[in-house]
Order: C-alpha cells, then sequence, then structure tokens
C-alpha cells in the first residue's frame, strides 16, 4: 500500500472533525478507480485533495514468468478470481463505504479486451448496485496525469508514456486532450526488453528469477560493458518521433545466437557475456527513446507549443521506472531547458490509484462522467488524442548530437 501523507490543511481539518457526522459533512468527494488493462488488478479510493485513503494490487507477475509470456485467457481468470478481493480491500483500508463514494472510475481502454472485460463488468454492477456515477478512463490518460497527484504541472506539458505495452509521445493540453506526436510502430520498448531477457534466458540467472525481463536487464547491465556488443539504433535517419524495436529485438537475439555457438552454449544456460548484451541492449533502447523524445521537445518549441516559463517532460508507464532511461532522458531535459518528471516507480506501473485519480480530475471537471444507467464498452485499441505524427514527420528535425553516457 502506498503510503498516505497528510497535507498541513488535511490534518487540521481531520483533527477538527470531532464526530462522524462533522467528518461527513466536510469529506471531500471520493473516487473508487479499478485497473485490469492488463495483468494487474489494482483497485484504489483517493480524495480530491489526492490523499491515498486505501489501496490494494494484485500483480499476475509470476504466473507470467512462469508461463513465459502474458496469455490473455491466464490474465482474464487471475483477474476475474481477485478483483472482487482487491476492491474490498481497498475499501476496507480507506474505511469508506460504497455508499460514501461520488464515483467509480474504471480503465475502459486501451489494453487486452478479456482483461478489460473483467473490470468493467465488475465495476457496472457495482455501479449499478450502489447507484453510482461511473466514469471510464483512457489507461494512457492516466498514466499521463498520474504525477498531477503528486506535483503542481500545468497544462500543457510533453509526456513520454514507455512500457510493456506502449511506447509513445505526446502533448498533453488538458484532461482529455492530447496530440499524438510519434507512437511505436511494432513492438514497445518493455516487450522488446522482456523477449531480450527471455532470449537470454535471465529466469535462470540466480539473481533474475523474481524480477520481470526489463527489471533483469536493468539490474545486469550495471555491471555490464555496453561498448562490448554494438546494436545499430533503430530508424536512425528517419526524421519523426515514432519508435520502432522490432529490429533491435532481432539484432540482439542473432547475436546471442552466435554467442551460443562460439561458447558451446546450449539454449536456457546463461552466456559469459550476458551482462554485457543487456547493458548494450539496455542502452540502444534509452538512446531510441532519447533521441525521439529531444526531437519532440525541438518540434513542440518550433511551434511554440510548450510554455516559456518552466516547459515540462512527464515520464510513466512501466518502464519509467528504469534509471538509466531516466538518467538518460535527464541529458536531454537538462540540454533543452525542461524540467524532468516522473512519478515513483510503484506509481509507473500499472494500478488502482492512477485511475482514481483520473476519475478526480474528470470529477473536478465535470468531463464523461456517466450514469450507472448507461450502457459502456470496452475498446482494445484506442488512439490517445489527435494523431499528429505526419505533420511531425514533414518537419523533418535533425536532431544535434548529445554525449549519451552515464555511469550504468
Amino acid at each position: 500500500m502506498f503510503p498516505c501523507v497528510l497535507n498541513g490543511p488535511v490534518r487540521c481539518w481531520m483533527k477538527h472533525c470531532t464526530s462522524r457526522r462533522a467528518f461527513t459533512a466536510v469529506r471531500p468527494r471520493i473516487v473508487l478507480g479499478i485497473e485490469t488493462s492488463c495483468d494487474e488488478t489494482g483497485a484504489a479510493v483517493l480524495d480530491e485533495t489526492g490523499i491515498i485513503l486505501g489501496e490494494s494490487l494484485h500483480s499476475q507477475k509470476q504466473t507470467h514468468l512462469d508461463t513465459g509470456g502474458i496469455i490473455p485467457t491466464v490474465a482474464q481468470r487471475l483477474h476475474g478470481e481477485n478483483i472482487s478481493r482487491v476492491v474490498q480491500e481497498a475499501l476496507g483500508r480507506s474505511g469508506i463505504e460504497p455508499n460514501e463514494l461520488t464515483a467509480v472510475a474504471t480503465t475502459v481502454k486501451p489494453g487486452l479486451s478479456l482483461s478489460l472485460g473483467i473490470g468493467l463488468e465488475f465495476s457496472l454492477n457495482f455501479v449499478r448496485l450502489h447507484e453510482k456515477p461511473f466514469i471510464p478512463i483512457h489507461h494512457m490518460e492516466a498514466h499521463a496525469l498520474t504525477v498531477r497527484m503528486l506535483h503542481p504541472v500545468d497544462f500543457p506539458f510533453l509526456v513520454l508514456l514507455v512500457s510493456g505495452g506502449h511506447t509513445l509521445l505526446a502533448l498533453a493540453k488538458g484532461i482529455d486532450e492530447f496530440l499524438l506526436l510519434g507512437q511505436t510502430l511494432d513492438v514497445a520498448a518493455g516487450d522488446a526488453l522482456d523477449k531480450i531477457a527471455r532470449s537470454l534466458s535471465l529466469r535462470n540467472h540466480p539473481e533474475c528469477s523474481t524480477l520481470s525481463g526489463g527489471q533483469a536487464i536493468e539490474l545486469l547491465a550495471k555491471e555490464g560493458n555496453r561498448l562490448a556488443f554494438h546494436f545499430k539504433s533503430p530508424m536512425g535517419q528517419i526524421y519523426d518521433c515514432n519508435f520502432s524495436f522490432a529490429g533491435l529485438r532481432n539484432q540482439v537475439t542473432m547475436a546471442i545466437r552466435k554467442k551460443e555457438r562460439e561458447e558451446g552454449v546450449e539454449t536456457g544456460q546463461l552466456l559469459s557475456c550476458v551482462k554485457d548484451i543487456a547493458a548494450a541492449s539496455q542502452h540502444t533502447v534509452a538512446s531510441h527513446i532519447a533521441k525521439r523524445t529531444h526531437r519532440a521537445i525541438l518540434f513542440c518549441k518550433s511551434k511554440g507549443l510548450l510554455p516559456q516559463h518552466n516547459p515540462t517532460l512527464v515520464v510513466s508507464g512501466g518502464v519509467a521506472s528504469n534509471e538509466y532511461i531516466r538518467q538518460i532522458l535527464k541529458i536531454v531535459t537538462d540540454a533543452t531547458g525542461l524540467h524532468l518528471l516522473c512519478p515513483p516507480s510503484k506509481l509507473c506501473t500499472d494500478n488502482g490509484v492512477m485511475i482514481a485519480w483520473n476519475g478526480i480530475e474528470r470529477l473536478k471537471q465535470g468531463k464523461g462522467i456517466m450514469s450507472h444507467t448507461e450502457e459502456v464498452k470496452y475498446e482494445p485499441k484506442a488512439p490517445l488524442g489527435l494523431d499528429i505524427t505526419s505533420e511531425v514527420k514533414d518537419a523533418a528535425i535533425k536532431v544535434p548530437p548529445l554525449k549519451l553516457r552515464i555511469n550504468s
């Protein structure tokens, strides 16, 4: 459970609420958030000041590590088995009864269809039973806005969302207004790192057996030599902000197979150079992300899309917890005069807190709030905002070289 930090005014408010009746009378609006877009079953109860009243999360990570990847039917079954308990835990820890909720917010797009279906069905049954407003949430919007729960970030700001399922750059102009600058054309960064880890058989490494692929790559890369292997940077001569990681994944797989033949290592056994491959792979991913982000910053500046005072880059999503990638991005923001903000690692991965906060944001502005009697459908594929990627490509902005070197 994430820590609940009470600000001064809130602490004073609670101190002077000497009775249940008084406490209820001045209580801020409260939202229950539910997240089941992929392989995490999350629920959280937040008030409109951003205080986390109660939170619960059931991770399917170990199951999917054992099966070698996310199997949608398995994810669906696990969501179904755990969602009721997770929601009840979040409510129980918050001390909030269902009739005290202002609204329920739930991820309905994008994501795995079978997983989204479990969360939506549960949520609609819940709001109809308790006659509460329902707020459908776009998963990527939630990632983008989470940082506003922790920092006073004004619109517009640039956002990089990088995870196992998504890699994209967008300009956030409002809580539901985004300009899409670039997105992955094939696989996402997190997916590429997970598959590289699988090709390296990192599940069999004594330090990595309980880590996700991306986490294992980051851990081993700290002691590796990224210069021992050279992998070509994806899309080197294409001047847009889109991403591609499939080619890198194939390069690394070929290098692994070659080294296995040289060392006489069978598939499933560990190479002697496993840390070097991890370091080189991570650096290539980080460099590709950094160059695309750099171009997005220059494009936004050229079009006057970022504020002159304290322009901000927000980085979120599961891969955003990678410290090496954060440090590489810090080099870019330092060079371009942007302020870099990342939510804490626990809030970068999928969770109910970010969904509840997005519900709070929408509740405050009266946007996207539905009656409990209305029908809602989930959308496995849902774009983020207005796509202006072709305009970015037409600008053909060349990125000046930066020294993207840090101690890993």
